[in-house]
């Protein structure tokens, strides 16, 4: 493969990345200093960006505050830097400022199989036992005798027992159907505290991974008492052949380096951008190759199986806290069958595909794929962040 620094990087301008309310949003970013040596709570205000480490040392901090969206709008900053400048900063280079993931402290959950189109795939690629050769012969039975019976299901609900009794005599069960539509969502772990990439980051999944597809996600930010305070986008990054294989390698499929990112601000929750204005959030995809391909794709969340509060009840709750709060992306109804390499095997990613995930009120999350071998090394844990941020005296 050719080497990372010979890729050409995609162009992110303000305009591109911006929700399209932006001077209307309370946004939260996180940007890199090289003068403070890590990373800085900041405020989004027009094509500023401003310090508020201060004010707050981590986003944990910020999302545990009643006052946030006055402290991102008023409260008075330290160093300003312009969001074009951070934008067109080289990829992974510690010496000039940049964007990071909009989080820190918080866990990374993700809820899957939360759509009725995603479900199915999940069921064909456990069928296909993660060959994708084998994905158009078991997609056409599974739709014939699955499809129709998920529409409208609630799940947990008489109506989803029903279904699944069904699915059962024609031997099409499935823990996926079961998480799918079974009283119990799926609800892991993703990634480890600090290891998400940001807008503009390279995105990596396995060298050997031959299967496999982006995820855009809404993805919301919820602090230690299981208030949703804002909400961003995200790339759950899937490798559908491993997990296919078997669904205890989950982990092995999902948290790998740089396969998770999130981005490009949290927007908080406001008088004019409430959780019924996440419910109706529709989430663009686009991919663009370095050979010309483009995919694109969109998903609704209006078509999702469970509503995102009782999302949030299935992690945090009397049976498990979470001291500096977590976020959560919500699953996606998008999964690409459309083929690209080979008839009958549908879509898995290229090096250099560049990824957009875009929704109107929350901007545009863009990461360049990239194998999680040769993706920058992950070195700055929450040791590496506790002494910087003693070191700089926000403790």
């Amino acid at each position: 493969m050719e080497s990372a620094a010979a890729r050409p990087r995609p162009v992110l301008t303000a305009a591109s990345v911006l929700p399209e309310d932006a001077d209307r949003a309370a946004l939260v970013a996180r940007v890199h200093h090289p003068e403070a040596g890590g990373p800085c709570v900041a405020a989004v205000r027009g094509e500023q960006v401003v310090d508020l480490t201060a004010v707050a040392p981590t986003v944990r901090d910020l999302m545990e505050r009643d006052d946030v969206v006055t402290v991102v709008r008023e409260a008075e900053g330290g160093h300003t830097w312009h969001l074009e400048e951070l934008l067109q900063a080289p990829a992974g280079r510690r010496d000039v400022p940049h964007l990071l993931a909009p989080i820190d402290l918080q866990v990374i959950k993700a809820a899957g199989v939360t759509f009725a189109r995603s479900l199915l795939e999940r069921v064909i690629e456990e069928r296909t036992g993660g060959r994708p050769e084998e994905a158009a012969r078991v997609r056409a039975r599974v739709q014939q005798v699955v499809g129709g019976a998920l529409d409208g299901i609630r799940p947990g609900s008489p109506e989803a027992d029903r279904v699944k009794e069904l699915l059962v005599a024609e031997g099409l069960w499935s823990q996926y159907l079961e998480v799918g539509i079974g009283p119990d969502p799926e609800v892991f772990t993703k990634a480890p505290v600090l290891s998400a990439v940001g807008t503009g980051a390279d995105v990596g999944v396995l060298d050997a991974s031959v299967w496999n597809n982006p995820e855009p996600e809404v993805v919301l930010v919820v602090d230690s008492r299981g208030r949703v305070r804002g909400a961003t986008l995200g790339n759950d990054v899937n490798l559908r052949d491993i997990e296919g294989r078997s669904a205890l390698l989950l982990s092995r499929a999902k948290d790998n380096n740089a396969s998770c990112a999130i981005g490009p601000f949290i927007r908080l929750l406001d008088d004019g951008f409430g959780l019924d204005t996440v419910r109706s959030l529709d989430v663009d995809l686009h991919v663009e190759g370095t050979d010309g391909y483009v995919l694109h794709g969109s998903s609704s969340m209006r078509e999702i199986s469970r509503d995102v509060l009782d999302l949030v009840a299935a992690t945090y709750g009397p049976h498990h806290q979470y001291p500096d709060g977590f976020v959560l992306f919500t699953g996606t109804l998008f999964a690409p069958t459309e083929d690209r390499r080979t008839p009958g095997e549908g879509f898995t990613h290229e090096y250099g595909d560049v990824v957009r995930i875009s929704s109107p009120p929350l901007g545009t999350l863009v990461n360049t794929v990239i194998t999680s071998e040769q993706a920058a090394p992950w070195t700055f844990g929450v040791g590496a962040l506790m002494r910087n941020l003693a070191r700089r005296g926000v403790l």
